[in-house]
């Protein structure tokens, strides 16, 4: 088949592509870098032409309250260019708990890209993820102060974006769920113990505090960011580390 992978130049999205491309498939990636802009719709049409199925990795480049514009827009223009060309399936990564954490911009942005793509026309797919391992360097930035990084003990399953992208990649080579189909890693920590992990593998000297207000994920209660019965991906936080 031949696939439209959007954002595909991407940490998931190049991965996307190499594992469509090695089941001999024909998955060709398009970004800004390739002349394609989901938000002015240019080359979007081009990009469609002759594709079976779609991939959307595309990302906001905020996570601020400027995130839902970012995906109204983008999913409009995409499901436009995807029914001019006779798209049958219409693929998405969004994020695991996203419909239940109001109290973020950017979830919110994300349930209403799901949103637009269950109303849309095209037959459709969401691969719902946990947090990215890659991510934890970023999110250790956001509350870094000196030699303290302050951190909620909010529940995260950790997941590697090789991991991901085969997921996106199997689903999107199948038939249309429908629905949603959620992957997640193989263990549970609270974010502020993986910080110490993180910190105590690079010989890192700071010390994680643990503030529940602290950061993005200070917003999150409960432990809405993870999934017992998820489909499990293989590979551990500790093996990813080394």
């Amino acid at each position: 088949m031949k696939f439209a992978v959007i954002g595909g130049t991407g940490l998931i999205g190049s991965q996307v592509v190499d594992h469509l491309n090695a089941a001999g498939h024909e998955a060709v990636p398009h970004a800004l870098s390739t002349g394609v802009d989901v938000i002015s719709g240019q080359g979007l049409d081009e990009a469609m032409a002759g594709a079976e199925v779609v991939v959307n990795v595309t990302n906001s480049p905020t996570f601020d309250e400027a995130s839902p514009a970012f995906f109204r827009t983008s999913m409009d223009n995409l499901l436009a260019a995807a029914v001019k060309a006779g798209v049958r399936h219409f693929v998405i990564l969004s994020i695991v708990g996203v419909d239940q954490v109001p109290e973020l911009d950017y979830y919110r942005a994300k349930a209403l890209q799901e949103d637009i793509l269950k109303a849309g026309p095209v037959p459709y797919s969401i691969v719902r993820a946990t947090q990215f391992m890659e991510f934890i360097d970023a999110v250790l930035s956001w509350t870094a102060d000196g030699d303290t990084v302050r951190l909620p003990a909010t529940p995260i399953q950790p997941i590697a974006s090789k991991d991901v992208a085969r997921a996106v990649a199997d689903v999107a080579a199948g038939t249309p769920l429908g629905g949603v189909h959620n992957i997640a890693g193989p263990e549970i920590f609270p974010l502020d113990e993986l910080g110490r992990i993180t910190l105590a593998h690079r010989s890192d000297g700071r010390t994680v505090v643990t503030d529940p207000a602290a950061g993005m994920f200070g917003a999150v209660k409960g432990d809405v960011l993870t999934d017992k019965d998820a489909h499990l991906a293989p590979t551990h936080y500790a093996d990813w580390l080394s």
